[in-house]
């Protein structure tokens, strides 16, 4: 009896190119000669990483600790270079990633994209009126202010959100009570360091 094999669609054997790409194009095994042979390449890499961390551990503590690197805006503005100098990479194809720069197939992405129910955004507001309506309101407005209170201060506010939770004040008004006393975050505008 002779056994037959079917053959790979043409979806199995692009994912199965891709993959080998993946590998190739991604991953950097092609870059050293056999990449764990001895662990050399691993240990390398891990001998690399640690550098790097223990030079950035001691930048953020001549800051004086992770608190004032947040406070001074260092943190926020290291994330934002790292993302951009990420993405020109990507962009110049120094950093291959299969599918967006490199090995990219003529097909258009599916068309069945999630569409969302017009009436959904009423039928919430009117549950969320409805709820307003039927809670004890003096009950949500002082979970509202005391939230407001402690935000002002360095209290813990998870106990503060869960009562006023529990009285049926909204994610949006606990999240308006915050942000009039924080404002907003902006990742746009952070202090010089």
């Amino acid at each position: 009896m002779v056994m037959s094999c079917p053959l790979p669609t043409e979806d199995t054997a692009k994912l199965a190119l891709r993959t080998q790409q993946i590998i190739a194009g991604e991953s950097g095994a092609p870059n050293v000669v056999d990449p764990f042979g001895g662990l050399y390449a691993v240990e390398a890499l891990t001998s690399e990483i640690e550098k790097r961390a223990r030079k950035e551990i001691e930048r953020i503590d001549s800051m004086g600790g992770a608190v004032s690197a947040i406070e001074r805006g260092y943190i926020q503005k290291e994330i934002h270079e790292s993302a951009f100098a990420y993405q020109k990479s990507i962009e110049s194809q120094e950093q291959i990633i299969v599918g967006v720069n490199a090995y990219k197939s003529g097909a258009m992405p599916p068309s069945r994209l999630l569409r969302i129910n017009p009436q959904g955004e009423a039928r919430q507001r009117s549950r969320i009126a409805m709820l307003r309506k039927k809670r004890n309101r003096v009950k949500a407005q002082s979970a509202i202010a005391a939230l407001k209170e402690r935000a002002e201060g360095k209290a813990n506010l998870i106990p503060l959100i869960l009562d006023a939770v529990k009285v049926q004040v909204s994610l949006g008004e606990i999240c308006n009570s915050l942000r009039g006393v924080w404002g907003e975050h902006d990742t746009m505008r952070f202090p010089k360091t």
